[in-house]
């Protein structure tokens, strides 16, 4: 009786916490949004129970943004094991005599995630260190471990340089951007090309003006311009002598281009030279394995992918998941990460998966399925680095200026997503007493970038929970 009594107790305490499905302040920050609870998907189950404590439209279908990387990255870690790695390669199909290697140089590419700068610097000086001063033949570009079709990089957002535009590369060579610094001046603001890129002109227009908030990227037009004797890239517009120095990363040119433009430059301050072409093509047969650079472990991959949120990065894993008897296909990955899914009981019957990195129109998956899927991550042998993964709630990554200063700073590894008209968090988060509970939160709505506030209520709200609710699932059940 004593037991009976606690449980109605606990259950009538906890009851205004639910009322009308939600807790209170977060259907507050909801309606302060305007944001009605019909656009809202919410799941929240405590770890090891039976039953979900939140459940709100949760089988309902919507976008997700990037919170799609957690299907993505948790079925490569599961699949390709948290040590996986890629390979990027150096052929040659003749030998060096006195320096010069006086044929073709081949770069063949493995859909490394994060090949960067530095690596592909690593890569040209093990050619220099085996004697290689001076190359009479090409540099070939090996793209083909993958078969993906080309993407208009400004097709989803009209933004085409933005670098999370970038669409999938079997040789993506530091994730096709340049880095550019810029520095704030009463007269004219100056632009710092950070990234080495042969043949490359900077043209800076850009006057002194406007302020220094949250849009200062929009105040900026950069435009490529085709030259005979190379590419000029045009700044115009405004940057505020108020700004402090900041830094922008863009992706103006097209792959074989900026790939050029970046193998010549590191070429020559390795005191090289280099009189032909760099081009797309394959390693001729025959050719001689002479150097490799091997990428850091997947593990540490989808760190990247999943704390910044990385598109083209989350693409790149996707389609190692569709590699067989020939280049990978986004088709063959999905279809590998279905059947993945079905063999661990997870049938998500609305599932919509277009590149696996959630910037897409098109896909789709209901709250109780990301809520089963962390569930069973949970499970996994593969759980601690698919969890060290996603931002720390106030700490760092998507989620390092939220809720800093609360009781859910860093009690929370939640993965975010944002795209026009969607909002979305999943993870896992701890009460007050660090029971630990699965979150999924998805907004579709016109006004669903005002709606971080609610998902941050959520946050808090969990974080605040007390012993005396603890039994409130089972009174439920």
């Amino acid at each position: 009786m004593k037991h009976l009594f606690t449980l109605l107790t606990t259950a009538i305490l906890a009851l205004p916490a639910l009322a009308g499905g939600l807790p209170p302040s977060v259907l507050q920050a909801l309606k302060t949004a305007q944001i009605p609870t019909a656009s809202v998907s919410i799941v929240v189950q405590p770890v090891g129970t039976a039953q979900p404590l939140v459940a709100h439209n949760a089988a309902q279908p919507l976008n997700p943004a990037s919170v799609m990387k957690l299907v993505t990255t948790y079925a490569a870690l599961d699949l390709l094991g948290p040590a996986w790695t890629w390979k990027t390669t150096a052929w040659t199909e003749n030998g060096t005599v006195d320096g010069v290697l006086n044929g073709n140089l081949y770069l063949k590419g493995s859909g490394d995630p994060r090949f960067a700068i530095e690596h592909l610097w690593d890569l040209l000086r093990q050619l220099r260190v085996r004697g290689i001063q001076k190359i009479r033949g090409d540099i070939v570009l090996d793209r083909t471990v993958f078969d993906v079709p080309a993407i208009d990089p400004g097709a989803f957002d009209d933004k085409p340089m933005r670098p999370y535009n970038v669409g999938p590369d079997g040789l993506l060579i530091n994730l096709r951007a340049l880095r550019f610094t810029l520095l704030p001046d009463n007269s004219r603001p100056r632009v710092l090309l950070e990234t080495p890129s042969a043949g490359l002109r900077i043209d800076n227009q850009l006057r002194s003006g406007g302020g220094c908030g949250s849009n200062w990227k929009d105040l900026i037009s950069v435009r490529l311009i085709p030259e005979s004797n190379g590419d000029r890239l045009e700044f115009s517009g405004t940057y505020s002598a108020r700004c402090d120095e900041k830094t922008l990363n863009l992706s103006p040119l097209p792959a074989d281009a900026q790939a050029g433009g970046l193998i010549r430059a590191l070429w020559q301050e390795l005191g090289r030279t280099f009189d032909g072409q760099v081009r797309r093509g394959t390693v001729a047969p025959g050719s001689q394995l002479i150097a490799t650079h091997e990428s850091p472990p997947l593990a540490d991959i989808v760190r990247d992918i999943n704390k910044y949120s990385n598109n083209v990065m989350a693409r790149q894993v996707y389609l190692a998941l569709g590699n067989g008897s020939g280049p990978a296909t986004a088709e063959r990955a999905r279809q590998r990460i279905s059947d993945w899914l079905n063999a661990r009981g997870l049938h998500f019957s609305e599932l919509e998966i277009e590149n696996g990195s959630g910037l897409s129109r098109n896909e789709r998956i209901s709250a109780d399925s990301l809520n089963r899927l962390l569930l069973d991550a949970w499970k996994n042998p593969v759980m601690p680095e698919f969890v060290s993964s996603m931002p720390i709630v106030g700490a760092d990554g998507t989620m390092k200026k939220r809720l800093k200063d609360s009781e859910a700073s860093g009690r929370a590894h939640i993965k975010t997503g944002t795209i026009n008209g969607v909002k979305a968090a999943a993870g896992f988060a701890l009460d007050s007493q660090g029971r630990r509970y699965a979150v999924t939160f998805l907004i579709n709505h016109p006004r669903a970038q005002a709606g971080s506030a609610a998902i941050d209520a959520l946050l808090l709200w969990i974080a605040q929970r007390r012993v005396g609710e603890k039994n409130v699932v089972l009174e439920n059940e």
